[in-house]
């Protein structure tokens, strides 16, 4: 009787298990192109991302230049006041004599053609007769960008098809510039002057070599602070502290620590470290400290996965050997989990660069037109640089905005493979 069900029984069991076999392999199937499809669709938010930035921030790395010659008027220039001529009138003027234009009585055409020269071409003028009064009665070259209307047309931002009322560049003006460039007087090259600078209220001048320190500056503070005393207490509550309720006490606060919105390390900066302790305020050491308080958490969340990584038997290992608590820790222990112990902290160090909110209340804010004199000088750094130049009115600090972003990117992708290498070296040395 059961050996004759067997045969019809075998044939319906094969077929449910062929079916099931086969629904689990499309689910895999399915999930593979589901795996597949966030993956692109990530990359393409990220294309999208970087390239619209790219495609606004490109043009900042292309500068145009003008080149005249000047010749300083004795009559304009008084030897015992040379700070009180005024060189962008005289470049003005000159230039204008160059175009074959007259100015009227009232100033009005060499005052349009001002607003296309910077006035970082009479700085240069003013310098070089201070420092050298013989120039006086003779011919100088000087160089200098255009001003930021007249890059925004050369770089085709600012069309001519534009009705002349919408407009801050009339007809003449645009004119002017074709004619300069015609000449030879006006050429474009590569922006060097955008790293080599620092703020300014002219967009065509503005740079970020003083964000660039100060965000350099303000993080070695961070890293000097954060990575020692986060690794410590770390390997304090992962090795040595006494497990109980006190512990998982720690542990829980820590853990919420590192979910605690950012600005609110702003408001504890700005009260005990400026309000309190009286450090300067805008300062890249105020910045390092409140940055440390926000990436200590991270780095100790770090640390203790990296140590729970270590297998026991080497805990075990150098323990029967002879080796006490403390040297099998740090001699054993931490430098196998030093790997993973860099690159969180160096991924910390990274996420607190590109902090906005906490630097802008304790000052950061404000306008800082050099590089940082000291750790304890008015300093800006990257994120708040482009936060202001996104909120300055002119139209060319937006493009900057963009080239900013594109810095701050490459200084956190140089972080990030710092962490990599950092790791790749630990782990072949161990």
């Amino acid at each position: 009787m059961t050996d004759a069900a067997l045969p019809t029984a075998q044939p319906s069991l094969r077929a449910a298990v062929e079916a099931r076999l086969k629904k689990r392999h499309a689910e895999e199937m399915r999930f593979r192109l589901y795996g597949r499809l966030a993956i692109v669709v990530a990359l393409s938010f990220l294309a999208v991302l970087v390239g619209r930035i790219v495609v606004q921030g490109y043009s900042t790395f292309v500068d145009y230049k003008m080149t005249v010659p000047v010749y300083i008027d004795p009559a304009r220039v008084d030897r015992a006041d040379v700070a009180g001529a005024n060189f962008d009138l005289m470049i003005a003027d000159q230039t204008l004599a160059r175009l074959g234009e007259k100015d009227d009585e009232y100033g009005t055409t060499s005052g349009k053609l001002m607003e296309l020269i910077s006035n970082d071409l009479g700085f240069q003028v003013l310098k070089q007769v201070r420092d050298n009064p013989d120039l006086i009665g003779k011919t100088i070259t000087v160089s200098g960008p255009v001003k930021a209307d007249g890059q925004l047309y050369f770089k085709g931002e600012l069309k001519r098809s534009t009705p002349q009322d919408e407009r801050k560049l009339d007809n003449q003006q645009l004119a002017w510039l074709d004619k300069l460039k015609a000449q030879g007087s006006v050429k474009s090259e590569f922006n060097t002057g955008f790293f080599t600078r620092s703020d300014s209220t002219e967009p065509e001048q503005a740079g970020v070599l003083g964000a660039v320190v100060g965000s350099a500056m303000m993080l070695l503070i961070t890293a000097a602070l954060a990575i020692p005393i986060g690794v410590l207490a770390a390997t304090y509550l992962e090795e040595f502290a006494p497990k109980g309720r006190f512990s998982d006490l720690i542990e829980v606060n820590i853990n919420n620590l590192a979910a605690v919105p950012s600005i609110v390390y702003g408001l504890l900066g700005l009260a005990v470290f400026i309000n309190w302790l009286g450090v300067p305020r805008s300062s890249p050491l105020v910045g390092g400290l409140v940055l440390a308080l926000m990436a200590l958490p991270t780095v100790i969340i770090a640390t203790r996965s990296a140590l729970k990584a270590v297998p026991p038997s080497i805990r075990e290992a150098a323990l029967g050997v002879g080796a006490s608590k403390t040297q099998t820790v740090f001699h054993h222990v931490l430098p196998l989990a030093m790997p993973g112990v860099m690159t969180g902290s160096i991924l910390s160090l990274a996420h607190a660069l590109g902090e906005t909110a906490p630097l802008l209340m304790i000052g950061m804010v404000s306008f800082v037109p050099g590089v940082p004199e000291g750790f304890t000088g008015a300093a800006t750094v990257l994120p708040v640089q482009v936060f202001i130049w996104e909120n300055a009115s002119e139209r060319a600090f937006h493009e900057r905005t963009a080239a900013a972003i594109l810095v701050l990117l490459t200084f956190m992708i140089i972080m990030n493979l710092a962490a990599i290498l950092l790791r790749r070296r630990f782990e072949r040395r161990w």
